[in-house]
């Protein structure tokens, strides 16, 4: 049975996440009798205070509707955009210019991605500073058990600035709530060694992962945070740290982590870490445990969904903003045989569930059958091209079906975990690693660690000439199936500053900017105003 984790109300909010406001109104006023002095009583609400950060970090981590890390990582990349369709979704030209990376400092959506991580540093260090001074004896908790929830936040902690170091490079390191009022910024050499020491401190703290610790993080999950560390170290502090980004994969790989079914192996089915019982796939390791049961379903609904005449395709509650499509180029990235086109995309003509009777347009093809082609552009299906990012239909675009909710009768229907990390990272991350230790070329274990991920991905009779050797595996091919095996999953733009193409490549509608300040997002300018402290990063204004 799959156990829920509730979402906890605000206990014990930080009244402040960096104390970077000057000047404030002192007098309290008392909402609630409710204080870290009264309520820490038993297990149960140590638990709350110890999960209190994950409910808030699904905000800006996951694809569910904030404009967070996840927005940040794969607007600004070159698999998925969202282009104006028709009257829709200009909205001010965020998507526009970031996906022509003209953004600046003064972005709307880049403000609410640092208050949402930041904040949730705070609820991290809210928590970490009520359950120090707690008598977890007297609350009937064990002293090991007292010293693997205490290793559990301080990772949650690591892998907050982990993500705000990948977007901002230098930032402050803070550990107290409103300490100091204006913190200075941190090289990112810095950040990265604090990240690095509070993983090392406390991953073999934690708990190995299992049932039990779907949705919290584990040791297999400190690990991996561990693995991505050092597989982005030599471009985060120009060290390269491959030999123990190897260690640690391996450690994930070996099980030493533990894991959810009893061994860690891949999943034989391609769609089996994201569908509906997916707290059962063998190769998922961190996740957010969402339930529809539970109340808080995982929405990618908002982004990758079309309008309500989509929730006829699958016979489902939810519908979305068409917001996110496919670029082109990124579905053309994939053979025509492999099973991950045909199976984590919608495209062509969409008909009513389990019937032969077509979806009608409602925006420019109202009344028509409703077809997505591959092309952004508009009168799409007689046109010739593949469109710009401002002449989008409501049609454009092959559309995201990575994730499957089952239909509103299914009796797990849209209980869906989103996940964080899964062993084919590791895999990847082994296999990267292994490469660039060997002068970019590919060994034959790093072959087979590839080759073990795409097998899934074809019928027997098309593998024979669909997997790898070591001629065939280059750094350029390794990067470009990492695309296809991790799209939609909030790590492309990460991979493509790692292998220089971030700001050096072109795509669809982007040309190469040669700028590798792009490499790094502006410091928010309201930031910058009320706290003097921090460094605005190269190439843009204050």
């Amino acid at each position: 049975m799959k156990k829920y984790i509730n979402k906890i109300a605000g206990i014990l909010a930080p009244a402040a996440i960096l104390g970077t406001v000057s000047c404030m109104d002192l007098d309290e006023t008392i909402y609630s009798e409710l204080s870290k002095d009264n309520f820490y009583n038993n297990k149960v609400e140590i638990m709350q205070g110890v999960l209190r950060p994950f409910t808030h970090m699904q905000a800006w981590l996951a694809p569910t509707g904030q404009s967070g890390y996840y927005y940040h990582g794969e607007m600004a990349a070159d698999q998925v955009a969202w282009p104006q369709k028709g009257r829709h979704g200009y909205d001010g030209g965020d998507h526009i210019r970031l996906h022509y990376h003209t953004w600046t400092s003064q972005e709307p959506r880049l403000r609410s991605a640092w208050s949402l991580m930041w904040a949730g540093l705070g609820y991290v260090n809210s928590a970490l500073s009520d359950l120090e001074s707690v008598d977890f004896a007297a609350a009937g908790v064990s002293e090991e058990e007292k010293q693997s929830l205490l290793a559990e936040v301080r990772v949650m902690r690591a892998y907050h600035y982990l993500k705000i170091m990948d977007m901002w490079g230098n930032v402050p390191i803070v550990t107290t709530v409103g300490e100091p009022i204006n913190p200075p910024s941190a090289t990112r050499q810095e950040v990265f060694a604090f990240v690095e020491q509070e993983l090392l401190d406390n991953v073999e703290l934690l708990q190995p992962l299992s049932q039990e610790l779907v949705g919290r993080v584990s040791k297999a999950a400190g690990y991996s945070m561990l693995s991505e560390l050092y597989l982005n170290a030599e471009k985060w502090t120009g060290t390269a740290m491959y030999d123990k980004c190897i260690e640690y994969s391996d450690k994930v790989i070996d099980g030493e982590g533990g894991s959810l079914t009893g061994t860690m192996e891949l999943d034989p089915d391609i769609l089996g870490p994201f569908n509906n019982t997916n707290h059962m796939s063998p190769e998922n390791i961190f996740q957010f445990a969402f339930s529809r049961k539970g109340g808080f379903e995982f929405n990618w609904g908002g982004f990758y969904v079309g309008y309500s005449n989509m929730s006829e395709v699958w016979d489902v509650t939810f519908s979305g903003w068409n917001a996110f499509v496919v670029i082109p180029s990124a579905f053309d990235a994939y053979a025509e045989n492999d099973l991950r086109k045909q199976e984590w995309f919608l495209f062509g003509t969409q008909y009513k569930y389990g019937t032969n009777e077509p979806v009608l347009g409602t925006e420019e093809y109202d009344g028509q059958p409703l077809t997505y082609v591959n092309t952004i552009r508009r009168n799409s299906e007689g046109a010739t091209g593949e469109g710009s990012m401002t002449e989008g239909e409501e049609n454009s675009g092959a559309r995201f079906n990575k994730y499957r909710s089952g239909t509103k009768e299914d009796e797990n229907y849209w209980e869906n975990d989103y996940i964080i990390y899964r062993l084919t990272e590791l895999y990847f991350n082994k296999a990267e690693a292994i490469m660039r230790q060997n002068g970019g070329t590919a060994t034959q274990e790093a072959v087979d660690l590839i080759n073990a991920s795409k097998q899934r991905a074809f019928t027997a009779a098309d593998w024979v000439n669909e997997q790898y050797t070591t001629a065939t595996l280059t750094l350029d091919e390794l990067l470009a199936e990492r695309g296809r095996e991790f799209i939609f999953e909030g790590k492309r733009r990460t991979d493509l500053i790692r292998f220089g193409e971030f700001t050096q490549g072109s795509w669809w509608d982007h040309e190469a900017t040669n700028d590798p300040n792009r490499e790094l997002f502006p410091i928010p300018h309201v930031q910058t105003a009320l706290n003097p402290n921090l460094e605005q990063n190269p190439g843009y204004n204050q």
